[in-house]
């Protein structure tokens, strides 16, 4: 009969390998995990801390997540339970090595960009659910401006010191902006030369190299360059991710770093790269042991990602210990799951009522550009009905969820810009995102709709003043006000008027 391992993984290690969780494998490799975070699991095999913390937008309550049983999955039914009928955000990533390494909210630093104002937003607790062997958990959904860091850290490796990362992220969602990375960064939240990072970056970003195809590609962010080998090159060793779940492995000592990776769900590891580190300001490495998640060290927070675990360890992993890691990750059994709580039917014609009280007959429509809510009865023309109709289909930027086409414009989709919505067609990779929803039970109940933006978990369709956006409660803009917003968020979702 073959064994358990052979059977779930189809590589070859002993079943008390796979057994040892992540950070118990390094240990025994003489590699110790300096940090250690995770959302889904825990990652040693007698951990029963706290994995992540929640907070409640509507109260500011927060709520540590735990996992199920000592070495286990996390608990997501606390976490649905403490956030059911409002929006939650992801406040703190724990760190299970006991060096206390906590990622929080990343403060502001030298990048001055787009997304920065201030500190970076926090993630939705709900972008990306998962299944670990068949029970529920999440991972961290990150949209451009989305940050967490820690700069007085305990035990990582600075200078030139050896250090080996690696980190669970999703090849289907990514930008070619800079930087989605986890690992090591300056203490400074600005950019203080070459050598001073040592981070996994998954994205297409092809400013200072590549690896084959059109991305994206595991490499070495070291600062003032996205290595996947030597600066500048193409390294036709590296391929392009295609897979939901991916992990990516950087590992670095003096004069020799490596880039490994493989896909989390089978199989074992690849390496990309191994070799001498740039000459030029990078031997030795001047490293000095912040950690960053989802930004680069200056916090250039323009990047987008999905995380779902990682470590950092003391000292350059063997070979032979990273394939017994990946092992272990694929036996965890990381599995995608439907987005929609509240699914719809491809091809199906909708119209979209409000429910808040006084605007309840009001409908999603288009006023040329722009969405805008109208009061729209069977009395009013079929042309001022069909602003107010809209055929759901597969999402543009991600086919689990929905894009919202008109039926008197058609090619034109509901899509959001500056988080205001409007009715626009294109066909750019950021247009197909933009025009991506996924629709969850309503916040409000009732037999309620609420249709949250899939690149932007955080903020969900909203009507306020009759105008269309996609509101976060309680955020920065005059359109995330707090009051209605369960209602706002809420609709009813019906079969267009002239369906039938």
């Amino acid at each position: 009969m073959p064994s358990r391992t052979t059977l779930i993984l189809g590589v070859a290690a002993s079943v008390s390998l796979v057994a040892a969780a992540p950070c118990d494998i390094y240990a025994s490799g003489g590699t110790p995990c300096v940090a250690a975070h995770a959302l889904t699991r825990a990652l040693y095999d007698n951990y029963d801390g706290a994995l992540y913390q929640v907070t409640r937008n509507s109260d500011g309550s927060t709520m540590d997540i735990y996992p199920l049983e000592a070495g286990g999955v996390a608990n997501a039914a606390s976490q649905d339970d403490f956030c059911a009928s409002t929006t939650c955000v992801i406040s703190l990533l724990y760190d299970q090595s006991g060096n206390n390494n906590v990622l929080s909210r990343a403060p502001p630093g030298a990048f001055d960009g787009p997304y920065t104002n201030g500190y970076d937003d926090l993630a939705s607790a709900i972008g990306a659910p998962v299944t670990l062997n068949g029970q529920k958990a999440y991972g961290i959904f990150s949209s451009p401006g989305t940050g967490y860091r820690n700069d007085q850290t305990t035990n990582i490796p600075t200078g030139g010191d050896p250090q080996g990362i690696y980190a669970i992220m999703d090849a289907n969602h990514f930008n070619d902006n800079c930087c989605f990375d986890y690992g090591n960064a300056e203490t400074s939240n600005t950019n203080t030369g070459n050598g001073h990072m040592e981070a996994v970056y998954l994205g297409n970003c092809s400013i200072w190299g590549t690896g084959t195809g059109e991305g994206p590609w595991f490499m070495g962010d070291l600062e003032n360059g996205l290595f996947s080998e030597q600066y500048l090159a193409e390294n036709t060793d590296n391929p392009t991710q295609t897979e939901p779940f991916v992990t990516g492995m950087v590992k670095g000592m003096t004069d020799q770093w490596a880039i490994r990776g493989g896909n989390a769900q089978s199989g074992g590891l690849t390496t990309y790269w191994n070799g001498a580190f740039d000459p030029n300001g990078y031997n030795p490495m001047s490293k000095e042991g912040a950690i960053v998640l989802g930004i680069g060290g200056d916090n250039s927070n323009g990047a987008q990602g999905t995380f779902y675990e990682g470590v950092m360890t003391s000292g350059y992993p063997s070979d032979d210990t990273e394939n017994q890691v990946q092992a272990n990750i694929v036996a965890a059994g990381y599995a995608s799951v439907d987005l929609n709580t509240a699914p719809l039917t491809v091809g199906s014609t909708i119209t979209i009522r409000a429910t808040t009280p006084g605007y309840d007959t009001r409908y999603f429509s288009h006023n040329g550009t722009k969405i805008v809510t109208e009061v729209t009865t069977t009395a009013n023309s079929t042309a001022e009905q069909q602003t107010a109709e809209w055929v759901v289909r597969d999402g543009l930027g991600f086919s689990g969820c929905y894009s919202f086409e008109s039926v008197d414009q058609p090619g034109n989709f509901i899509r959001h810009y500056g988080f205001e919505l409007y009715l626009e067609s294109g066909n750019e990779k950021q247009f197909f995102e933009d025009a991506t929803f996924c629709s969850l039970t309503g916040l409000q109940g009732q037999n309620t709709n609420s249709i949250r933006s899939w690149s932007y978990p955080t903020r969900f369709f909203r009507h306020y003043a009759d105008v269309g956006y996609i509101a976060t409660e309680g955020g920065v803009q005059f359109f995330d006000a707090t009051g209605n917003y369960n209602y706002d968020t809420s609709f009813v979702v019906s079969d267009g008027f002239l369906s039938g």
